[in-house]
């Protein structure tokens, strides 16, 4: 009979149970919403631990809001589960902040989701439902469509992961979300990434094991407005590809075969011209022209090479990815406690 396993130990040297659920919900300036969404959060768990006898904890993670985020999640009922809340000393960012909830997480499985209210509660049963009954290790969720999304979105959406896909050896799937959950082994072997310039959907997509999507459309935003616009998309795609993909450096080494080819093309074809013909070479405005082409090509493929040379640079400093100001711990039906947590660390 094979032996039972019953913790998942980190990288860290912490040992998890590995029967309960740890749910991330990174935050930023969401007080107003965030009462709605954790009885709704509260009322799944009651659920779960009814029908399933499973233990769940949620983790806010305040990644450095401007409002009473903090204190509105230290307020929050520790019935039926238990509620941690991390407040960073700044905003970090989201991929930051669902490190922290991935660090502080104290049971074995865990599930991210949005605190804007979008990713809905009445959707975890179901992920729970297809790991543990089904036996898949990363049950990640994806929109169902993009129809009420403008053309340009979805066009950059498409194009972004082609590119993002484009000759790489694991596919990262479209249009999957943050909105997952992950087994206790697949969380353990999350926590086993070191780098610090992080792409969540990718990293959970390369530690493999079963894995499954589930479509699901997005619910309304209840309050407040996104600070997600398209400089930020185009920020957080860039920021992806370049930590994620070396796809940006082929595409720069065939852009430079295509000029070089048009050059000796357009060379030969002059040659031709003048020898056989007897036709002038065209003079200044090809020449400016050709260098313009050239210069933009070299500084696109300069800056392509810096975004790489910046993420290397990033990592060797080695610095914290983020800094914990307070982090209180909530049981059911106990006291609060707060702890010093340390900043996310070097190894």
């Amino acid at each position: 009979m094979p032996a039972k396993i019953t913790k998942s130990a980190s990288r860290t040297g912490k040992s998890r149970p590995a029967d309960g659920l740890s749910i991330v919900v990174p935050v930023f300036n969401e007080a107003k919403g965030l009462p709605s969404l954790h009885e709704r959060i509260a009322e799944v768990a009651r659920f779960l631990k009814t029908k399933r006898n499973l233990t769940v904890e949620v983790v806010y993670v305040d990644d450095g809001s401007k409002d009473l985020t903090s204190q509105t999640a230290n307020a929050l009922p520790a019935l039926p589960l238990d509620v941690q809340v991390i407040t960073l000393s700044r905003n970090f960012g989201k991929e930051a902040a669902l490190l922290a909830g991935l660090d502080h997480a104290r049971l074995g499985a865990i599930l991210f989701m949005d605190g804007d209210g979008q990713h809905p509660p009445s959707l975890i049963e179901t992920l729970v439902s297809r790991w543990q009954d089904d036996g898949y290790d990363v049950v990640y969720t994806a929109k169902a469509h993009r129809e009420n999304e403008p053309w340009l979105r979805r066009t950059m959406v498409h194009w972004f992961y082609w590119l993002l896909n484009w000759r790489a050896r694991l596919k990262i799937p479209e249009d999957a979300g943050d909105f997952r959950l992950l087994s206790p082994r697949a969380a353990d072997a999350l926590r086993q990434m070191p780098e610090r310039n992080r792409f969540f959907k990718g990293l959970s997509s390369w530690i493999g094991f079963r894995q499954v999507r589930v479509n699901y459309e997005p619910a309304e935003r209840e309050h407040g407005m996104s600070t997600w616009n398209i400089w930020a998309l185009i920020g957080l795609s860039i920021e992806a590809l370049t930590s994620f993909s070396v796809a940006p450096l082929r595409v720069a080494s065939l852009l430079g075969v295509v000029m070089a080819a048009t050059a000796l093309l357009f060379g030969a074809y002059i040659v031709i011209e003048t020898v056989l013909f007897g036709e002038d070479v065209p003079g200044y405005p090809s020449l400016v022209v050709g260098l313009m082409v050239l210069g933009g090509v070299q500084l696109m493929m300069i800056g392509v090479l810096g975004e790489y040379i910046g993420k290397l640079l990033s990592e060797i400093k080695g610095r914290p990815v983020y800094f914990v100001a307070d982090h209180t711990i909530k049981t059911s039906g106990e006291p609060a406690k707060v702890r010093t947590a340390p900043a996310r660390t070097a190894e």
